[in-house]
């Protein structure tokens, strides 16, 4: 399922409707710490160090 811009906007729109403009921040923040607590506790992420992108 792909997802161009018309559609991404249209969902922008939607969440802009359901949440309103003050709380759409505090929930963009809020769901960038829970993904980035998320990659930290199972070692994924930018910040892990894993072996990406070394010669092998």
């Amino acid at each position: 399922m792909n997802l161009g811009g018309p559609e991404l906007l249209i969902v922008a729109a939607v969440v802009l409707l359901l949440f309103g403009s003050s709380r759409v921040p505090q929930l963009a923040r809020s769901l960038g710490r829970a993904k980035h607590e998320f990659e930290s506790a199972t070692g994924g992420g930018p910040d892990a160090g894993g072996s990406e992108g070394e010669a092998a």
